[in-house]
């Protein structure tokens, strides 16, 4: 049976998770908690980073135990049943048409500047980002490690630079004080804020690739986790101070404004070339792991065919290269329907949610002990963001509801020849 290279070390794995969970929601998200809730989106950060904690150490359990590269979809089978491992499959997949498109939009926005004349659209730069996304992932998890482990480094020196420009003082971290009418607000900067940690199921699908995944994979999920909610809570009080917000074309430049207020226009290049790196290692990831899912599925029920294979580097070719052809096709569709980020990111916040609410309910039956309370805590946790969802929690249950219908009965039904 074909298996996958162990290549992933834990620094390689620290630096993938980190840029996954900063990627393109660094470049929007902060801004955009910023419009909803004011100054109380620093408190909407700290309780998100204190909910996100018990149902990552859940997913670093379910990884460090049962290490497979289809993620969730796995870990609901040895919980469940095979039926149920498909659906999962599938509604993670859900997330390209609404998901997918506009965090490559974001990223092509990036690249777009920095491109000459006669190929500096929108939807070439979007081909063009696909084309190398597609690229990286053939050459394998050691070479994109190593380029998200430099990647996650540039964040964190472009972050610090904001601080330490920008002036921060003390005064400028007090936070706001709460009282009933913050309730409102916070939840609802939450069901958009969520985007900023979705990218831990997606690393899921890596653990098969992990040189030690006992030891290191639960090591990376935690540290790139803190990492990253550090560095989403400093750089929500740069905009905050900055007031570098307050509609959508200025949430998704508010970086690049800051960049160009606190350095000068002369920093503009260099922003969009670390602004697009940040968020091509964010979809990199969800390539890596779509990829993965579809290649794990073809695994277990069609151990022979084609998208089952593995190249010489240990990477799934073949179902690289599907998953690239739906991206293609989901960005174009994307471009010519006209993208409202925020709008998207809801409807694909929706489905993450709720597979990482099966993901902790498959860890209630699987795991044990005090791990077995941790994920008990987590499901109720992954509820009550669901919850604060609204109403875009309705397409990830449609997606879901369509894809548990009995199928294949029906089919096998229909293909029977009548007596």
């Amino acid at each position: 049976m074909a298996q996958l290279k162990k290549d992933i070390t834990l620094l390689s794995g620290i630096g993938q998770l980190s840029t996954t969970l900063l990627g393109t929601g660094l470049f929007m998200i902060p801004a955009i908690a910023a419009g909803i809730a004011g100054q109380l989106s620093l408190w909407a950060w700290l309780i998100l980073f204190i909910a996100i904690c018990p149902i990552a150490l859940t997913f670093a359990q379910l990884g460090k135990h049962f290490p497979n590269a289809g993620g969730t979809a796995y870990f609901v089978r040895k919980a469940f049943n095979s039926k149920l491992e498909r659906s999962v499959a599938w509604l993670f997949v859900s997330v390209i048409p609404v998901g997918v498109p506009a965090a490559v939009a974001l990223a092509a926005g990036f690249l777009q500047q920095i491109l000459p004349s006669p190929i500096n659209s929108s939807l070439a730069a979007q081909l063009i980002t696909v084309a190398l996304l597609i690229a990286v992932n053939l050459m394998g998890t050691k070479s994109s490690g190593r380029l998200q482990t430099a990647i996650a480094l540039s964040i964190f020196t472009l972050v610090a630079a904001l601080l330490w420009k920008g002036g921060v003082s003390a005064q400028d971290i007090q936070m706001p004080v709460l009282n009933t009418e913050s309730i409102w607000p916070i939840s609802a900067a939450l069901g958009v804020m969520f985007w900023c940690f979705v990218g831990i199921e997606a690393f899921a699908h890596m653990g098969e690739e992990f040189k030690n995944p006992k030891r290191d994979f639960p090591i990376a999920i935690v540290i790139g986790c803190f990492v990253a909610g550090a560095t989403y809570w400093a750089c929500s009080v740069v905009i905050l101070k900055f007031s570098a917000y307050g509609s959508p074309a200025f949430d998704s430049a508010s970086i690049p404004w800051l960049s160009d207020l606190l350095f000068g226009p002369q920093f503009a290049t260099v922003i969009s070339v670390l602004g697009f790196s940040a968020c091509f290692a964010s979809v990199n990831l969800y390539t890596q792991s779509l990829s993965r899912m579809v290649w794990a599925q073809a695994r277990e029920h069609r151990p022979n065919g084609a998208i089952a294979q593995v190249s010489q580097r240990g990477v799934p070719a073949n179902a690289t290269l599907a998953v690239g052809a739906v991206l293609i096709f989901s960005c174009v569709v994307g471009e010519l329907s006209g993208l409202d980020l925020e709008f998207f990111l809801k409807l694909a916040n929706g489905i993450f949610v709720l597979v990482y609410l099966l993901a902790m309910l498959a860890a209630y039956k699987l795991l044990s002990g005090l791990n077995k309370a941790l994920a008990a805590l987590s499901l109720v946790l992954c509820t009550l963001v669901f919850v604060c969802l609204g109403w875009s929690m309705l397409y990830a249950v449609s997606i879901f509801s369509l894809l548990s219908l009995p199928w294949e009965k029906w089919l096998k039904r229909r293909q029977q020849p009548v007596a």
